[in-house]
């Protein structure tokens, strides 16, 4: 078989690899936006697949490159991608060689460097196997790059959700525009605005603890996101940080963070109590404590103006509260 047959072998045989990763996909997920991103993807897939024959065909070739010479791209996708020597596609690289070659540009703060534009998972495999990796160097702005990645990730192992969540967010953050970002996920805007509106409602370290969760889908990260507010972050903080949760597998850990959530805190007793100036006084109040709220009632006696001594200054006084806390370090 000729070298021209062969690359054109191997661009079909990613398509149809495509095409069943989105069947099984459109399966698990159900049949509105996923189809949408099924139907897109496989187009743009296919339309990059004939432009990358026909570079190559046209003289574009495949070099064997250092793969300490060879960075990340500028923006992450994957909350957990690293791989070992045990992991499927290192063992098949070890045993077949590589395959598909990896997509990369020169690196533009560096030009005696690499960087990547798709094949992350494979530059990986390569390293542990510490073998030279085989490249195809082209030309390509930020755009072309963010939606390399994005038909790597469609055409190679899938992004979970929140994965998608992310790589939406961080694109958007770097100013990309959203027809962009669109076509980097192969999805509509309004799916596209549903991943945004989760990466933004639940902060990046609740995120990074849980990790890729690949089981969890739209509907349970969604319903997440509505139920976060601002004193959901503190209330998780013991339970992400202990080893139990560390040492458990990602969707396990999403479970873990939902049932902690759901759990009913104990309220605490409501106190209640008189207070005098130890100096003296006619002046009297009686404080209640209970929960989150505090109540302060004053009978002002012979000091008419207290209560309104004690309003402007109430800035004042909880700017020195939270310079304490901070202060401890709490």
């Amino acid at each position: 078989m000729s070298r021209r047959d062969r690359l054109k072998g191997l661009f079909d045989d990613t398509a149809q690899e495509l095409a069943a990763a989105n069947y099984e996909e459109t399966s698990l997920r159900g049949s509105a936006g996923p189809v949408r991103t099924m139907a897109l993807t496989l187009g743009r897939m296919e339309e990059e697949s004939r432009a990358m024959e026909a570079a190559l065909l046209s003289g574009e070739r495949i070099v064997e490159l250092d793969p300490d010479l060879i960075d990340s791209s500028f923006v992450r996708d994957r909350l957990a991608d690293q791989l070992d020597i045990e992991d499927e596609l290192v063992q098949s690289i070890a045993e077949n060689g590589q395959e598909v070659p990896i997509l990369v540009r020169r690196h533009p703060d560096d030009a005696e460097r690499y960087q990547i534009a798709y094949g992350h998972r494979r530059l990986q495999a390569i390293k542990l196997l510490g073998r030279k990796v085989q490249a195809i160097v082209r030309q390509l702005d930020d755009t072309d790059v963010v939606i390399a990645q994005g038909i790597e990730n469609s055409a190679r192992r899938n992004l979970s959700y929140i994965e998608r969540a992310v790589f939406a967010f961080n694109l958007e953050l770097k100013g990309f525009e959203r027809p962009v970002i669109m076509k980097a996920l192969s999805t509509d805007k309004t799916e596209l605005s549903k991943l945004l509106s989760v990466a933004k409602a639940i902060p990046a370290e609740i995120v990074r603890s849980v990790g890729a969760a690949p089981g969890i889908g739209r509907r349970r990260w969604m319903a997440l996101a509505q139920d976060w507010n601002g004193m959901t972050a503190a209330r998780l903080a013991k339970l992400i940080a202990s080893q139990d949760f560390r040492a458990e597998e990602s969707d396990r850990r999403f479970e873990l963070l939902v049932a902690e959530l759901a759990r009913k805190e104990a309220k605490p007793e409501a106190t209640e109590y008189d207070w005098k100036p130890k100096t003296g006084g006619k002046i009297a109040g009686r404080i209640k404590s209970a929960g989150n709220s505090f109540t302060i009632a004053l009978k002002t006696g012979d000091a008419p103006d207290f209560g309104a001594y004690i309003s402007r200054r109430l800035d004042e006084l909880y700017e020195a509260y939270r310079a304490g806390k901070l202060q401890a370090g709490e």
